[in-house]
């Protein structure tokens, strides 16, 4: 058997459920799960079905026997091999506990990855990359010419995105702000994830500002990159608490665990096909 996963979207309208699964079963396609939600505010509807087929089925074969419902309901969809993993590239800099995280959890299956390259400003993930033989890119920072350098980049890394035929771009702690040319580019595409705080805390030693007005948690968010810095769509978001014993750096030891998990568990998601964009929302079937 060969298993796939359709999404899709459309405005929302009564026989939208009943016609994807007569279009499915009318070429014996066995739906094994199925999930939908209908947006009220946006009047939206979204959709996730995985399915069974006995052959395998090309693009252009799904697209002509979907037609006729995704034409009839004006359906925005897509379709996935589950035996395809999202073909991605994964950017770090300084910290890299959640780049580790995540080329382990490929490595033993439990994220469905296939990780093309790492790319860093830095060298600190190199030997990650090296024990797992994974491609290594290392571009260094912008330095003295800074707009120049920022450039040659970011052409550099659409080459690679463009030669690697990167689906996903996963930002595990990279520190530099990608231009919108990139966000654009691959938008919806792209996961990054950064501390959150109850209450936040911006900028510089965020930790320290944490521990110096005793907060009792700390979290982090992953999200859709788009050109707004830090406003993209959420797709996760995790959280731990903190006791009033607690130093500065064990602060950071349940930071760093949080962002782990956090960012995993969104690339778990969106490689499983569950993440669906609703404007400046997500739509996640767990």
């Amino acid at each position: 058997m060969h298993r796939y996963i359709l999404t899709l979207s459309c405005a929302d309208r009564p026989g939208i459920v009943a016609g994807v699964s007569q279009a499915l079963a009318a070429q014996s396609l066995n739906i094994v799960e199925s999930a939908q939600f209908g947006d009220a505010d946006s009047q939206r509807f979204f959709m996730r079905v995985a399915f069974d087929s006995a052959e395998a089925i090309t693009q252009a074969d799904f697209t002509v026997l979907f037609a006729p419902v995704a034409g009839e309901f004006g359906m925005g969809w897509q379709i996935f091999d589950t035996q395809k993993p999202p073909r991605s590239l994964i950017l770090v800099s300084k910290f890299d506990h959640c780049l580790m995280d995540l080329v382990y959890r490929a490595r033993k299956g439990s994220v469905k990855l296939d990780i093309a390259a790492i790319m860093s400003n830095h060298q600190a993930g190199r030997h990650w990359a090296e024990m797992f033989d994974i491609p290594y890119h290392y571009w260094p920072g912008e330095g003295d010419n800074g707009k120049a350098n920022r450039a040659e980049t970011e052409a550099k890394l659409l080459a690679l995105i463009e030669e690697e035929n990167i689906e996903l771009v996963v930002l595990a702690r990279y520190m530099q702000i990608l231009s919108p040319q990139v966000t654009e580019k691959m938008s919806g595409r792209i996961i990054n994830i950064h501390h959150s705080f109850l209450p936040s805390f911006k900028g510089a030693e965020p930790y320290s500002r944490a521990y110096q007005r005793g907060v009792k948690m700390i979290g982090a968010t992953a999200h859709f990159v788009t050109a707004d810095l830090d406003e993209g769509p959420i797709i996760t978001q995790g959280i731990a608490p903190i006791r009033h014993d607690m130093r500065v750096p064990d602060l950071v030891d349940v930071g760093r665990e949080v962002e782990q998990r956090t960012l995993a568990r969104a690339v778990r998601l969106y490689s499983e096909r569950r993440v669906l964009l609703n404007g400046l929302k997500t739509v996640v079937f767990e």
